[in-house]
């Protein structure tokens, strides 16, 4: 008896549903093509950045969306090398793939290649990089709410007045899609100073950060509030926080959360006091899915965007939260985000 991709699927799903605890969603049909033929279909992620969790997370939520579709996924890591990560665009051209995801980069290096993907019938769906193309779907966390959600929680704790520091690194899109957001603020409160403004994505960049907060706190120690939104950024700025001993006089808002996020708002005494974050294993499941319904001849959307949530060190203190797992169960939208999700897509087991 020949076994459908359907059947096989069903099958597969049911199995990991047993052994997880969770069920599987059901489909209203058939897998389109060419989705119905198993391993017809190749894919490749082009990254600029991969350097701390949520990288690490969002490479997982690709891998299993891609699993449980049945594609056939190659992975491209530039580490933060543009003219690298424009040659690995076209390096996945030349594979033969059907679609590409660009996840991060500069928009002077990455439009070119992505119009060189579009021109040889690849589809393209960009993750936190402006492509500056009107066939290539956006994927994005709404940055700027993430910025703003951030400082308004900034604003609740401090006032609206005080002293702050701020890590930006200009020309990264979600970077400066949150920038927007800080200079709202500002202009909306007048009192809220920029005592200084610092950043790096230098290797390893937690401690890059470090290295440049250290001096910015010892230049400016009335600094009250660093607004670090990136949590690679924000863990740069904690260890230099700690080790001037100024935990009880700064506090930290971010973006971004991970395990090891969680740890680090949990310590006793933290100055990290809150973060603004999506689950990046479901940003990049919906990556994946917003490139599979552009394969099967549908439209996503341009903006396919993951709305965010705010996650206080309080909350996690209050529900005894120890890792992403935890945070799930007491956030039920970082599980799974309902975005991109057409009745015929397969979902990777809950």
């Amino acid at each position: 008896m020949k076994l459908s991709r359907r059947i096989v699927l069903g099958m597969a799903g049911g199995i990991a549903a047993l052994a997880t605890g969770f069920t599987t969603p059901t489909f209203a049909g058939e897998m389109p093509a060419p989705f119905d033929n198993a391993g017809d279909v190749k894919i490749a992620l082009v990254r600029y950045l991969s350097t701390g969790d949520f990288f690490q997370a969002y490479l997982s939520g690709v891998e299993t969306q891609a699993a449980a579709i049945g594609v056939d996924l190659r992975v491209f890591d530039s580490r933060q090398d543009a003219a690298l990560q424009a040659d690995m665009v076209d390096q996945a051209i030349a594979l033969g793939v059907d679609g590409i995801i660009i996840q991060h980069g500069l928009t002077e290096s990455m439009q070119a290649a992505a119009q060189r993907a579009i021109d040889a019938g690849i589809k393209v769906v960009a993750f936190d990089v402006d492509v500056e193309n009107a066939a290539i779907p956006q994927v994005e966390q709404s940055d700027y709410l993430l910025g703003k959600l951030a400082l308004e929680q900034a604003i609740k704790d401090n006032g609206d007045s005080f002293n702050a520091g701020y890590v930006y690194v200009a020309g990264i899109a979600p970077l400066d899609r949150r920038d927007v957001a800080w200079q709202d603020i500002k202009k909306a409160n007048p009192g809220i100073k920029e005592l200084a403004m610092f950043g790096t994505l230098d290797n390893p960049i937690a401690n890059s950060v470090a290295n440049q907060a250290r001096s910015v706190l010892q230049a400016n120690p009335s600094i009250t509030v660093m607004f670090a939104p990136y949590d690679e950024f924000a863990k740069g700025v904690k260890i230099a926080v700690d080790e001037a001993g100024m935990t009880d006089q700064v506090d930290i808002y971010s973006a971004d959360v991970s395990t090891a996020d969680i740890s680090a708002m949990r310590e006793p005494g933290s100055a990290w006091a809150a973060t603004v974050a999506t689950n990046p294993a479901v940003v990049g499941e919906v990556s994946v899915r917003s490139l599979a319904m552009l394969l099967a001849g549908e439209d996503p959307g341009h903006n396919v965007v993951v709305p965010p949530t705010l996650i206080t060190q309080k909350f996690l203190n209050d529900n005894d939260i120890k890792n992403m797992d935890d945070l799930s169960a007491n956030m039920p939208q970082f599980a799974h985000a309902d975005v991109a999700v057409p009745a015929w897509m397969p979902l990777p087991p809950r």
